[in-house]
């Protein structure tokens, strides 16, 4: 299965272009380990290899990640990274209420 399909492509908007949306901005594509936990959102593309989203492992954070690291890193039982063909576009708030919650908001 490829990742990174022409119409998947043309979804993600290009890097820093949602930055401004906050919890509001979409992730337009969800990649995952079918035999672990790890799953990846991407709601921004440079065109070539770099994506930035929210990333939940062993923590749930946001960052950047590449194309050619998904392509080519295997899971516990040797699973390569899939992505979710039925994925419909969401919120990052939607995906994780958590980050976005009013006391995670306020500082201490």
């Amino acid at each position: 299965m490829s990742l990174m399909t022409k119409e998947v492509r043309q979804k993600l908007p290009g890097l820093y272009a949602q930055e401004h949306l906050g919890a509001n901005a979409v992730a337009y594509a969800k990649f995952f380990t079918p035999d672990s936990s790890w799953t990846w959102y991407a709601t921004e593309f440079d065109g070539k290899d770099t994506f930035f989203g929210l990333v939940k492992g062993l923590e749930t954070e946001f960052g950047y990640f590449s194309l050619s690291e998904l392509e080519s890193v295997r899971g516990p039982m040797g699973l390569p990274i899939e992505r979710d063909l039925c994925w419909n576009p969401k919120k990052l708030k939607e995906i994780a209420p958590e980050l976005f919650s009013e006391r995670q908001a306020r500082p201490e």
